[in-house]
């Protein structure tokens, strides 16, 4: 799993902060349905009742992958709140998405 988008993250998000994610995959790869798998997992946890997953992808409809400059998959794109951040790979490290993702502090700070 790759972070991009270095900037420093933000304080943690307001409790009621909606959350617009769209997660780009390649047909029903390993791989692909572990990110979804451990998106819906994460989102559940931290972000109930606060959140849409769009799924795209990408085997049916390539050209979408212009949309959000994708470059590798899977890659989870945060549309809403702003600003729009991405992670590519299997969203395994729980830890690493949730500081990607803003919705917890980088303790390294």
């Amino acid at each position: 799993m790759r972070l991009v988008d270095a900037t420093e993250a933000p304080p943690a998000p307001p409790e009621r902060e909606h959350w617009d994610l769209r997660l780009y995959v390649a047909g029903q790869s390993p791989k692909s349905l572990r990110a979804l798998s451990n998106l819906k997992d994460l989102c559940e946890e931290h972000l109930s009742g606060r959140y849409a997953i769009e799924i795209v992808d990408l085997v049916e409809q390539p050209s979408l992958a212009r949309q959000d400059d994708i470059l590798a998959i899977p890659t989870l794109v945060r549309r809403l709140p702003a600003p729009l951040r991405k992670i590519i790979g299997d969203l395994s490290n729980t830890e690493r998405v949730l500081v990607g993702l803003s919705i917890r502090p980088d303790r390294r700070a």
